[in-house]
């Protein structure tokens, strides 16, 4: 693509005007004269003296010497994520259905479907427009799944669970097995509650290979719009996850936990379960969450607190050997005395 054209669709400002042709997008240590590549965050600009890219995405008001030409926009990480899509399309699934299919009674099929080799689905499924899914997928009975949804191989979808538009499913993830709920009887042994609720995903959710997400054992487990669910995440029944929220690796929320909108927890966090994560609340990696939060918290650490003050925590940590042997020093010259 001739870079001017590029500019154009990425509604970028190019200084200086010149002719290139650019070929594909590479990082900025890896890029060639032919590829475009990205600068945001100012401590790599080192890495510019380097670059042999034939473009750079920068901020607007980038002032740095640069060795080839700016393509300066507003937001370069989201401009440098729009010229990947521009020159790596996805290859669809033939837009049928693969004869060694399975297909239940009083499927409804929206248009333009693609449906895979060995994929399986159950009775009185509902399956929109532009959907895609991969081969050796199970959908089971009752399902729907809404316009432009992408399934990729291997995954389940469970019983009257319900998948709203532009969902993304990664490899392996589970949706609407059965919540983990048991009652411990006085001789030890465990009695299995039914699990009789549902999953609900809203519109534009991305869940990432691997995770899993409970049925209710009565009502709902609902994702919000928006919200994006790394891999291998485990999500309980009854739980609740706001709109646009992130979820990254190896997140567990107990049964009932509610998380608001705009909420990040950082990989390995853990929730307790019946508490409440207010919106805009971030907690970092490993935190463990055993009481509600209000909203615009920053927390850190097991269990969570604030973090700026686990912060302090951590530094004070590094020094206890040294407190404790000056501490014992102390305590043997007081019983000398």
């Amino acid at each position: 693509m001739e870079i001017v054209e590029l500019a154009t669709r990425l509604q970028a400002q190019l200084d200086p005007m010149t002719n290139l042709e650019i070929l594909g997008v590479a990082p900025i240590d890896q890029a060639q004269e032919s590829d475009i590549t990205f600068l945001v965050n100012p401590k790599y600009a080192h890495k510019l003296q380097d670059c042999q890219a034939g473009a750079i995405l920068v901020n607007e008001d980038f002032d740095a010497p640069a060795p080839c030409p700016l393509l300066r926009v507003k937001h370069p990480y989201l401009a440098f994520a729009q010229a990947i899509e521009l020159f790596y399309p996805p290859t669809p699934l033939p837009t049928q259905i693969h004869p060694t299919a399975v297909i239940g009674q009083n499927v409804s099929v929206g248009e333009d479907v693609a449906i895979g080799a060995y994929v399986v689905i159950g009775d009185d499924v509902v399956i929109g427009h532009r959907v895609t899914i991969h081969p050796h997928c199970v959908i089971y009975r009752g399902a729907s799944l809404g316009d432009d949804t992408l399934l990729h191989s291997h995954v389940v979808i469970r019983e009257q669970v319900k998948l709203g538009n532009q969902v993304i499913i990664q490899n392996g993830v589970v949706i609407g097995a059965d919540g983990y709920g048991f009652v411990t009887l006085p001789n030890g042994q465990h009695h299995k509650i039914p699990q009789v609720g549902t999953v609900v995903i809203e519109d534009q959710v991305e869940i990432q290979a691997n995770t899993t997400i409970d049925r209710a054992t009565l009502g709902e487990t609902r994702l919000g719009k928006g919200t994006k669910v790394d891999n291998l995440v485990q999500i309980a029944h009854n739980c609740t996850v706001g709109q646009h929220s992130l979820l990254c690796g190896q997140v567990g929320l107990a049964g009932s936990t509610q998380v608001g909108n705009h909420v990040v927890l950082a990989g390995q966090v853990g929730a307790a379960g019946h508490l409440s994560i207010g919106d805009g609340t971030m907690a970092g990696a490993k935190t463990g969450i055993n009481n509600s939060l209000p909203a615009g918290s920053r927390v850190s650490g097991y269990p969570a607190m604030d973090h700026k003050v686990w912060l302090r925590v951590v530094a004070e940590l590094k020094q206890l050997p040294q407190l404790m042997k000056r501490l014992r020093k102390l305590e043997n010259q007081l019983s000398q005395d």
